[in-house]
């Protein structure tokens, strides 16, 4: 690592980041031609992501730097910014339908949704949420074919912190505030309860999985803590679909 670049630490999922002045850099994967081409198509819709810039001399991948504060780091958030969040996501999943999904076949997907028709990010989460002068949603290397409703399940869990302890009718009206914001319509609202039980089970069964296998980083962060909360966050989430149901009701 040369003397001008800066090790960016606190993924769990990522090495080898470095920001570079006002940009960051990353491997290139298989992926990142197509990645690149995404971000520039939601810039090209107006919104407001990471500006793509190519591969660098060493052959990584480059985007924008975006300075600010992550949203976990202040979480929980208050209703006004969730209805914002929910907003930016909506904006997102809007301008991705311009986008042309590859096969996703030809995609290799962590969590793959049922019947892929949508571009997405598939990390929407408070840990990839930049708040500072501007409101960007950073690390869109795994990006690839998903649906609005596995997208918007995740988000809705992470961002609502439906996670065992926190009182229930405070969680649900954390989910209420960001739906609202997404202006989601009666039946997304009606799939999401369910949604969010499948998306926070197929997080755990991901690191139990590969636990067994060894496959990382999942492995490690399956014994390091993140396989204990995420078991206990779908059993949280399935235990209180009813919460979830009643709180996402059109009209409530």
């Amino acid at each position: 690592m040369s003397a001008d670049e800066q090790e960016l630490t606190g993924g769990n999922a990522s090495t080898g980041v470095v920001r570079v002045g006002d940009t960051v850099r990353k491997p290139w994967l298989g992926t990142s031609s197509a990645v690149q081409g995404y971000l520039a198509t939601l810039r090209s819709a107006g919104v407001d992501v990471p500006r793509p810039l190519g591969r660098d001399g060493m052959g990584r991948a480059v985007v924008e730097f975006i300075n600010g504060q992550q949203a976990m780091d202040l979480l929980p958030l208050g209703r006004e910014d969730l209805v914002r969040v929910g907003g930016m996501i909506r904006k997102i999943h809007d301008a991705s339908e311009a986008f042309a999904i590859p096969t996703p076949d030809s995609w290799e997907m962590l969590l793959p949704a049922e019947k892929p028709d949508l571009m997405c990010h598939n990390d929407l989460a408070p840990w990839n949420l930049i708040m500072g002068e501007r409101w960007v949603f950073i690390d869109w290397d795994g990006a690839g074919p998903s649906t609005r409703l596995w997208d918007l399940a995740y988000s809705a869990q992470s961002f609502g912190l439906l996670v065992e302890g926190e009182p229930v009718q405070d969680a649900a009206l954390r989910l209420r505030a960001l739906v609202d914001g997404y202006d989601a319509d009666a039946s997304l609202r009606a799939a999401l309860p369910a949604a969010m039980a499948r998306r926070t089970a197929a997080m755990h069964r991901l690191l139990e999985s590969s636990h067994q296998s060894g496959f990382q980083p999942w492995a490690d962060m399956f014994v390091n803590g993140h396989g204990a909360h995420w078991q206990a966050a779908a059993q949280y989430v399935e235990r209180n679909q009813k919460a979830w149901a009643d709180a996402l009701a059109p009209g409530d």
